[in-house]
């Protein structure tokens, strides 16, 4: 009696778990809506200022000394800085988001291995361990000058209230993980109910009905 009554309680919970797994799918549209609004402002940021900005960033694009050193800097800068400007449109509306990835996936690519790679992992320089280098290593001890410094010159507890100091490492952290980000949505879209592609995918169904 008490394995078959095991056996039920089981396969309860299974139907229970199997049932709500079913009802989830309707709200799967909350995964690629959230990559790409989490996105927009960011491409949109970085693509307004280097149109803002379009002198001194095609400088330092294409400066062998303390810049890049890539041919065709304002070429270049024009290209990226489209790409990501319509990126944050295309993303906002769920228009294209599959086609506008590679471009956008690229440049993240790019900005990967030519400007962060040299700086290791790390976005902020902090702690240490695998991820950390000897760039890291250096920055967390001048970090640490710096706040010995306003200790005592300054009024630390009031520099320090709305959040603590840190030192930017601007390694390949954050351009990895919006790579990551912009492939999920290559591979599953813009999602539903909340996008362009959505509609215009069911609109296209009703044509060829």
């Amino acid at each position: 009696m008490f394995p078959n009554l095991k056996q039920g309680i089981t396969m309860k919970n299974k139907c229970f778990v199997q049932i709500c797994c079913g009802k989830a799918k309707y709200l799967d549209f909350l995964a690629p809506l959230a990559l790409r609004l989490y996105l927009v402002p960011i491409m949109w940021m970085a693509g307004s200022k280097k149109f803002s900005n379009f002198s001194s960033t095609v400088e330092w694009f294409g400066n062998d000394e303390w810049g890049l050193g890539l041919p065709l800097p304002y070429l270049l800068v024009f290209l990226v800085a489209l790409v990501e400007v319509l990126g944050a449109l295309f993303l906002l509306l769920g228009f294209g988001v599959r086609l506008i990835s590679i471009p956008l996936m690229l440049t993240m690519a790019v900005a990967a291995v030519t400007v962060h790679l040299q700086n290791g992992w790390l976005a902020i320089a902090e702690g240490s361990g695998f991820f950390a280098n000897e760039r890291t290593m250096g920055a967390i001890q001048r970090l640490d000058k710096a706040k010995e410094l306003l200790q005592d010159v300054g009024n630390y507890s009031w520099l320090t209230e709305n959040g603590n100091f840190v030192v930017l490492n601007n390694g390949i952290e954050f351009a990895a993980t919006y790579f990551i980000m912009l492939l999920v949505l290559f591979f599953i879209g813009a999602g539903n109910y909340v996008s362009a592609d959505y509609w215009l995918k069911i609109k296209f169904k009703e044509r060829r009905i």
